[in-house]
């Protein structure tokens, strides 16, 4: 054969054989896009899709799960405050060794319902509030007085340590339905619904030094002695109606000797 024909020949058959090799390459190619693309849509039958069930269900496994994560998640939340106050986490005392010395607190309701609180604390024996409790309408307001006997150090590690007094104090708040008399009781009784507003530690101010913190600590504490006074002092009588022009109310007659005078 002439050596032009073979070479026609074996370059027909080289291009033969490369496109053969490309269209395999290709199929192949295509195969394995194929598959890929049936596994990422699912639709591989060996594909097994964890925690739903046939028809698009949920299986009670996956739902319990999600269940726990949403309860835990909620437990993280800060529980929503009840009540406002001020100030918002500490309780200032004058630093007077020896004496009953008094704080104060503004409480007031933000909420849209009646709201029960109570005063907690780590000293019982040497503390006491006034009010201990009360109920408080939507948007009302009161001052809080806190008292505490300060014992006298013996030394001034002591007095250092007093400084730094690891007394504390809390708020508990319940949400009531509308007006009702305060008893302590309520709070045993719906303890679940309780909740704690604030933990309030103590802080000692030394009454000899100047300090905004101390004349803010007087200023309440006057307002709650006012405030006390209010409630002390009786309703005042309405005065009486009249029933009509010109006619005499409640007359007393004064009778002598049988006789009306």
């Amino acid at each position: 054969m002439p050596f032009w024909q073979t070479a026609g020949n074996a370059t027909t058959s080289s291009s033969s054989s490369s496109s053969s090799n490309t269209n395999s390459s290709s199929t192949s190619s295509s195969s394995l896009n194929s598959t890929a693309h049936h596994n990422r849509a699912g639709d591989d039958p060996n594909q097994q899709n964890h925690g739903e069930l046939p028809g698009g269900e949920r299986s009670p496994t996956t739902v319990s799960a999600a269940t726990t994560v949403s309860l835990v998640a909620k437990s993280l939340l800060p529980t929503r405050r009840r009540l406002k106050l001020d100030p918002a986490s500490k309780l200032y005392f004058p630093y007077e060794p020896g004496k009953q010395v008094k704080s104060a607190i503004g409480i007031k309701n933000i909420c849209k319902s009646h709201i029960a609180f109570k005063f907690q604390t780590t000293a019982p024996k040497s503390c006491y509030m006034r009010p201990p409790g009360a109920i408080l309408a939507p948007g009302e307001s009161l001052i809080a007085t806190v008292f505490k006997f300060v014992e006298p150090p013996e030394n001034i590690i002591e007095r250092q340590l007093d400084l730094k007094s690891r007394v504390k104090f809390k708020i508990m708040s319940l949400k009531v339905k509308g007006e009702m008399e305060y008893v302590p009781e309520l709070f045993d009784d719906m303890k679940d619904q309780a909740a704690v507003e604030q933990i309030l530690r103590v802080v000692f101010l030394d009454p000899e030094s100047p300090n905004p913190a101390l004349q803010k600590l007087n200023r309440q504490l006057a307002e709650a002695e006012a405030e006390l006074e209010n409630r002390k002092k009786p309703p005042e009588e309405p005065a009486p109606r009249p029933t009509g022009e010109g006619l005499v109310i409640d007359e007393w007659v004064i009778k002598r000797g049988g006789r009306d005078t």
